[in-house]
């Protein structure tokens, strides 16, 4: 049984080469996809301060509960970031990001 519990979870990258840490597959799987909804391609990006808040529509409760949000959605952004899929818009103060 330890196994399956295992292999639902995925080990998130860290941009800073931090170690990173293992969430649920479909929490991960749903905060993705998420994020990518909200954050365009657009030069200005999102404001990360309204990250959280954005995503919460595109979730479903069931998979998330009383989990907090912001966690996860912190946790998956910075999994983008180190994957290439998301960066930080430069020189953006407070900081927004975008989709690379």
């Amino acid at each position: 049984m330890a196994a399956t519990k295992e292999a639902r979870k995925i080990l998130t990258l860290h941009p800073g080469g931090k170690q990173g840490v293992r969430i649920d597959r479909a929490k991960y799987d749903e905060m993705k996809r998420a994020i990518l909804k909200v954050v365009g391609r657009g030069k200005q990006g999102v404001a990360f301060a309204d990250l959280s808040r954005l995503v919460k529509p595109h979730l479903s409760k069931p998979v998330y509960g009383g989990a907090s949000v912001s966690w996860y959605c912190v946790t998956v952004k910075l999994d983008l970031e180190a994957r290439g899929v998301l960066e930080r818009v430069p020189k953006a103060s407070p900081q927004r990001v975008r989709r690379t």
